[in-house]
């Protein structure tokens, strides 16, 4: 259970800043340095309990990957789900009165950078926290968020810079995402998870 707790706080913070630094321009452009940072700081924070995914796509990649029982990816999604909800709810009631204007997606375009971006985060998440080669590492988390940070920088404008379907969640809870283009996220986010996966076993077939 301690897991599944760290993985619903990490998520929490993760997406807690996400609706904290773009509703209403909160950190305007350096947005995506205060999410990668969240994202850092959890990852080393909770890196050592659960593995730090705090994504159901990353979830599914080290599934595929071989170092996560199945009896535990069920669970690990639902915690980070719930604490996507639980963020959303939060930014909902500290801005609250805020009008919010969801983005107006192109289909093709947000589902190729929500795939490689997706799928960035997954190679690195694996080759950087569950390696052979660099195993016992200090830089793991900062990988991981300037991952994330970068995609954001990179493809924000054009997808959101979800990478995350625990966020598509909580940004359509919070109004920044038409529920109607949550299948965007959860197809390109698994499917990038799943293809790094591969591409993880296909690089490093000795590990």
């Amino acid at each position: 259970m301690n897991r599944y707790i760290v993985e619903l706080i990490g998520t929490f913070f993760l997406v807690f800043t996400i609706g904290c630094t773009v509703v209403a321009g909160g950190a305007g452009p350096m947005a995506p340095l205060a999410i990668g940072a969240a994202l850092m700081v959890m990852v080393f924070a909770g890196g050592h309990i659960s593995g730090a995914h705090y994504n159901p796509a990353v979830t599914l990649g080290v599934w595929m990957r071989g170092k996560l029982p199945t009896k535990d990816v069920a669970p690990y999604m639902a915690f980070q789900i719930i604490g996507a909800v639980l963020a959303a709810l939060a930014v909902k009631y500290l801005k609250a009165g805020v009008t919010v204007v969801p983005m107006n997606l192109q289909i093709l375009p947000a589902l190729l950078a929500e795939f490689l971006f997706t799928f960035a985060l997954v190679f690195v998440v694996l080759n950087t926290a569950t390696a052979k080669g660099t195993a016992g590492n200090s830089f793991y988390g900062l990988a991981i968020g300037f991952t994330v940070g970068a995609g954001a920088f990179a493809v924000g404008g054009i997808s959101g810079g979800v990478f995350n379907p625990g966020v598509a969640v909580g940004i359509s809870i919070m109004g920044l995402s038409a529920w109607s283009s949550i299948w965007i996220y959860l197809l390109a986010n698994f499917v990038g998870g799943a293809v790094a996966a591969i591409a993880f076993k296909a690089v490093d077939p000795g590990d």
